[in-house]
């Protein structure tokens, strides 16, 4: 039995058993397709919903036993073949100096959101990553010991532009409206924040390898409300920033390369962009065809998707017809299942379940015939 002490730090891992996921994320042969959901930790889970019941929600993201914990819970009940850490994008935001709630009903508030350029006076200039997020690195550690190497963990961080939008509009928005203001009317400030962004997620992905993660996800969920000029002036070069300069620093610092997962949510408009910027896996919503998908991409890049949230909605029998339909579309190599998005509140988790054995089915015949 280990001793305490031994959980909290980032050494003597247990072997991993379960590398399916990072073989299909270097596009390497494997006997099934790998198989995770975003918000696989989540609400869904009446055990989720138990162990967060009258708990602030980001009081919960400092704990690294209550992270560990829900990190946990899924693979519990599901053969799935990744775990990622639970956490929040907006951790960033705050170890910026910016203060955000969770409000019941709402989402994240942030209680003063920047409204003008001056507004970046505010924020700190030089962010310490191991004391402000150091408690996101012991989620990681700890949970690296506990899943005893059944499966690989994640790590992720929000993009830039996803997390300036946040910062500006105060919460969620439909229509970016804010942010995107400031892109038209500030853009030498939207510049200086976003590169203020990517230098903290930088060394924040960089904590997290080394604390134990053994992969990594930048989330671009607003990439939809930018069109491909935008894109490819205020999003594109800070998230190919991120991965040259992870990856360099790993190697620097003699750490092992981890393959890093690039998700820009409705960008399918910049697919090729994405699969040349230097991420090993372009993970897809559900609004693009597997098929076209991987002409676009040219086979360059691994992906990852794309399963509507909603088809879990359907009868079992139906999610394995949704499932099979998909696997063929992508092939079996340098794929990785999951959904086109995180999984709803009012999900059922056999349904879930019923999604995880159908990817491992399906693909494992199709593997078989190729």
């Amino acid at each position: 039995i280990m001793d305490k002490d031994n959980l909290i730090l980032p050494k003597d891992f247990p072997e991993l058993t379960n590398d399916t996921f990072l073989r299909a994320a270097h596009g390497e042969e494997v006997e099934h397709v790998p198989v995770w959901c975003m918000r696989q930790a989540g609400r869904y889970l009446p055990e989720f919903r138990e162990s967060r019941a009258g708990k602030d929600f980001f009081e919960t993201c400092r704990s690294p036993e209550a992270c560990c914990e829900l990190t946990l819970q899924p693979l519990r009940r599901f053969p799935l073949d990744a775990a990622i850490i639970f956490s929040d994008i907006l951790v960033v935001p705050q170890a910026l100096g910016m203060d955000v709630q969770m409000t019941p009903g709402k989402g994240p508030t942030f209680q003063e959101p920047l409204k003008e350029p001056e507004d970046l006076q505010r924020l700190r200039a030089k962010v310490d990553v191991d004391a402000e997020l150091g408690y996101v690195f012991r989620a990681i550690t700890l949970t690296r010991h506990k899943l005893e190497g059944k499966v690989p963990l994640i790590g992720f961080s929000g993009a830039p532009w996803t997390l300036m939008s946040y910062m500006i509009e105060g919460g969620g928005s439909v229509t970016q409206s804010k942010a995107k203001r400031w892109l038209y009317r500030h853009p030498e400030a939207s510049h200086r924040l976003l590169q203020l962004l990517t230098d903290v997620i930088v060394e924040y992905l960089l904590g997290q390898v080394k604390a134990g993660a053994q992969a990594l996800q930048v989330f671009e969920s607003h990439a939809g409300c930018l069109g491909p000029v935008q894109f490819k002036e205020f999003a594109l070069p800070y998230l190919r920033d991120i991965a040259m300069r992870v990856k360099g620093k790993l190697k620097e610092s003699g750490l092992d390369n981890v393959p890093m997962i690039v998700f820009a949510k409705d960008g399918h408009y910049a697919l090729e962009d994405l699969s040349q910027s230097y991420y090993e896996v372009v993970g897809l919503d559900w609004t693009i065809d597997p098929c076209l998908a991987r002409k676009r991409t040219g086979g360059s890049v691994s992906l990852q998707g794309n399963m509507d949230p909603c088809a879990l909605y359907a009868t079992k029998e139906r999610i394995s017809e949704i499932v099979k339909r998909m696997v063929e579309a992508f092939g079996t190599r340098g794929y990785i299942a999951n959904l086109g998005h995180g999984l709803y509140p009012d999900m059922d988790p056999e349904s879930v379940g019923a999604f995880v054995d159908a990817v491992h089915t399906h693909s494992r015949q199709l593997a078989k015939r190729v």
